[in-house]
């Protein structure tokens, strides 16, 4: 391919869809494009993805960014969800969907027994985190649980970025961030894979050598960019990372003290922090880059509530639902939401929780229940806060990113709830951006640090804080008030008799 202008090129796998941007050197967008995507919900508790699909998109999208566009591919970087576990072949052909992150919580009984082979404290001692469905490893002693023959063929461990990336280049590599959430399996002190432990959790399995994200991972072979339009041969690729860590980047968070705040799909928060921070509640991993560590925590539905409201209203329009939720008022006119329609991950990990509206009467309106589910996230995001200081973790910059910033509403009531002023950048395109970033660094060696400029800040409206004080009291109060009866709801969902 040849143009004038060099670009890198940036592409996320996430929940919905796959994104991407082609970005010029001075951190221009120059075209963007999405493929929406399902997931699978075969059973209860089981969130799956042909991983085919990945491929796919990203073949289209590559050839949408780049078709009649005077630009010169000169970078790849990729991102994708996770941790998720495809397990492959030794030529990288799926032997069974991709299993999704923490929102996939069929591994309860394997993470059990992972606590009782190696104890639980012993793994916290070692990984940072807890065993919860975010971890991967068990996810992996499930597929060699339930269906041993898929295992049996199963020669090679990937994630999205890592899957796109041997596709692209032929490389079998997976980035340290996406590799230390295969808990129980990594070792952070090391900075490698802890292999008498990934014996038994991964037995078989060629666990794929490690780099940092941004790093050179290789170039583009012959046979895929004769599968592509406008990617050349020798293009380079750099390794990519999880989604929520490469919108860390797009928005610079990347310092002791930033926390990347992702309103999306589901809420997720990085914590950037100068040394290893265990905790119970979280989830401790490697950082972008060699010597720095991260403490994360991501809730299983957020936005996902409101698109939920929005079907059920008959798809009106989000304007027209934000509007309402605006002349609700802080309070929701007395309503409190617990967001856990999909389980919860964390603060804490409980895949049997589910979503509850206390308060309802016949005189709340679509607008009141709609912003309740704005401020139920904004409850959970303070929980996670509440958390993230009480490992140890300092929050002097909060960054937002996602679709759920372009209007104000949204991260004004996190910033009542939270007390906590938001900078919201220029782009909140997201990790496909961050990803880009990465490329232009590694390719060009660009810093990239004036590509997204802080637009504006979100400060807490002191008015809100006795309500919203109130009300958060309520909220940390009506999970265990309710736990026992949604725990029982649960089980007859999953067609099972509810525990006496």
């Amino acid at each position: 391919m040849t143009g004038h202008v060099e670009a890198v090129l940036g592409v996320d796998i996430g929940t919905s869809s796959t994104k991407g941007v082609l970005t010029a050197l001075d951190g221009t967008i120059l075209r963007s494009a999405t493929r929406e995507h399902a997931v699978d919900r075969s059973a209860p508790g089981h969130v799956e993805m042909d991983a085919r699909v990945w491929w796919d998109e990203f073949v289209a999208l590559t050839a949408e960014l780049t078709d009649g566009i005077d630009a010169r591919v000169t970078g790849i970087g990729l991102s994708g969800m996770g941790p998720c576990v495809l397990l492959t072949d030794e030529a990288g052909e799926p032997v069974r969907p991709a299993i999704l992150y923490g929102v996939d919580t069929r591994a309860g009984e394997q993470i059990a027994a992972l606590n009782d082979r190696f104890g639980a404290e012993t793994i916290l001692a070692r990984c940072g985190s807890v065993l919860t469905s975010q971890a991967a490893g068990p996810k992996i002693r499930w597929v060699a649980d339930h269906e041993p023959e898929a295992f049996a063929r199963a020669t090679r461990l990937f994630m999205p970025a890592s899957y796109l990336g041997f596709k692209l280049s032929g490389r079998y590599t997976l980035d340290h961030v996406s590799a230390s959430m295969v808990a129980p399996i990594y070792d952070p002190e090391a900075i490698d894979w802890y292999r008498p432990w990934a014996e038994h959790v991964a037995p078989g399995l060629e666990l794929p050598p490690l780099m940092w994200p941004g790093q050179l991972v290789g170039t583009v072979t012959p046979t895929a960019a004769a599968s592509l339009r406008g990617i050349a041969t020798g293009t380079p690729l750099i390794a990519g990372s999880t989604d929520a860590w490469a919108e860390a980047i797009s928005v610079g968070a990347s310092a002791p003290g930033d926390v990347m705040l992702m309103y999306g799909t589901t809420t997720f928060l990085v914590a950037v922090t100068d040394r290893p921070l265990p905790s119970r509640s979280l989830w401790m991993t490697a950082g972008i880059s060699e010597g720095t560590h991260t403490l994360a925590g991501g809730m299983a539905s957020s936005g996902a509530i409101t698109s939920w409201l929005r079907e059920l209203t008959g798809d009106v329009e989000f304007d027209t639902l934000i509007q309402e939720a605006g002349e609700s008022g802080p309070g929701a006119s007395g309503l409190v939401m617990l967001p856990y329609f999909s389980g919860e991950r964390a603060p804490f990990d409980d895949p049997s929780a589910r979503g509850v509206i206390a308060g309802l009467t016949l005189s709340h309106t679509r607008g009141d229940i709609f912003r309740a589910a704005l401020e139920a996230a904004a409850f959970g995001v303070r929980h996670h806060v509440e958390e993230l200081q009480r490992a140890g973790a300092q929050i002097e910059r909060v960054i937002a990113v996602g679709g759920g910033t372009r209007n104000g509403l949204w991260p004004q009531i996190v910033s009542d709830v939270t007390g906590l002023p938001q900078q919201i950048p220029h782009r909140t395109v997201g990790a496909s951006y961050g990803t880009s970033m990465l490329a232009a660094r590694a390719v060009h060696g660009i810093a990239a640090v004036d590509w997204n400029p802080i637009e504006r800040t979100c400060r807490p409206d002191p008015a809100t804080a006795e309500r919203y004080e109130e009300l958060y009291g309520m909220y940390r109060a009506l999970y265990p008030a309710t736990k026992d009866i949604v725990h029982a709801l649960a089980a007859l969902q999953h067609g099972e008799r509810p525990a006496r």
